[in-house]
């Protein structure tokens, strides 16, 4: 893979930006993991020292990732996660209306790993804002207050916004070669220091071109 994509590090943890298309960690197959990527970093720079997996990504999503470099940070990491400012910038199809909402519904998740919308499910709550669009496509601020698995994706494509690029989720878009969704933002409490931790990236330029003006 090329080379990694810190935004933060200290003694204590590591922020990565995870590029889209590859596995947070592995699935036992021969596809290459962020977990491998950085823990080979980490034991180059700092000899023997092993990397904890806090939380993921889907494989499609790219985004900021953290790192532990110690299980008790991990721990104490974990513990406070629904603290843990999470956000991201996705683009949808169609015209998304109405221009900020909160989503709430309940997601289960299938024995083919498809989640999808049921009263039975986890209760998930997704904060957007639109951005820009045009009669085409969305690019909209999502805030999550859980983390439920797909959360994002199947919750907009239930309302009839599938993100582009997802076909596991009803997009029949092929304007780009990924999923148009990106954790853009994280904003937390060092574990160890106490110091608020904020990280953030642009908008992707692919991402801003779906939504221009369009040509008359």
């Amino acid at each position: 893979m090329k080379k990694l994509d810190i935004r933060y590090e200290d003694k204590d943890l590591i922020v990565v930006s995870k590029p889209a298309k590859m596995l947070t960690i592995s699935d036992n197959s021969s596809r290459p993991s962020l977990y491998e990527a950085v823990s080979d970093y980490v034991k180059k720079q700092h000899k023997n020292n092993k990397i904890f997996i806090v939380h993921r990504l889907d494989k499609d999503t790219a985004g900021l990732i953290v790192f532990a470099k110690s299980m008790r940070v991990k721990t104490l990491l974990q513990k406070n996660w629904d603290q843990v400012s999470r956000k991201y910038y996705a683009v949808v199809e169609d015209q998304i209306k109405p221009q900020q909402k909160t989503l709430i519904n309940y997601l289960k998740e299938s024995k083919t790993f498809q989640v999808y919308v049921s009263k039975e499910g986890q209760k998930a709550i997704t904060e957007y804002t639109v951005i820009k669009s045009n009669t085409k496509y969305s690019l909209i601020d999502i805030n999550i207050k859980t983390g439920r698995k797909n959360q994002i994706r199947v919750q907009l494509s239930h309302y009839g916004y599938p993100v582009v690029g997802d076909k596991k989720y009803g997009s029949l878009s092929k304007t780009l070669n990924r999923l148009a969704l990106v954790a853009y933002n994280l904003s937390f409490c060092h574990p160890i220091t106490g110091e608020l931790i904020t990280l953030t990236t642009p908008v992707p330029k692919d991402f801003l071109a779906l939504v221009e003006e369009e040509k008359k």
